[in-house]
């Protein structure tokens, strides 16, 4: 699998599938790409197949921001809910061209 299996670009605003949080992608790995331990965390139940997309998210609950590694299984797009709160969306994106965020130029170097 590689990137252009992606269903979801950088600056694409999404929510999980299950757990009450959004975000917007700032990566994209085309596969897993991170610890073990980390991953084996994650209960087997519910645990993703690390040959799909994983995506950084800067995510968003009721009570707080941070950073998300999420699977593009557990991932729906949710830009019709409106613009991110997270606090570093301004520092990557020069705002929201429809349902998605552009990334400042300077971003790109």
């Amino acid at each position: 699998m590689n990137d252009k299996n992606a269903k979801f670009g950088i600056g694409a605003i999404v929510r999980h599938r299950v757990y009450p949080f959004r975000g917007v992608v700032v990566d994209v790995d085309p596969e897993f790409d991170n610890t073990d331990e980390w991953y084996e965390a994650i209960p087997a139940e519910v645990r993703p197949n690390k040959e799909q997309p994983f995506y950084h998210l800067l995510a968003e609950n009721s009570d707080s921001y941070y950073t998300a590694y999420v699977s593009q299984q557990n991932l729906l797009p949710d830009g019709e809910n409106g613009p991110v709160s997270h606090p570093d969306v301004d520092d990557m994106f020069d705002g929201l061209d429809g349902e998605r965020y552009v990334l400042h130029p300077e971003a790109f170097n």
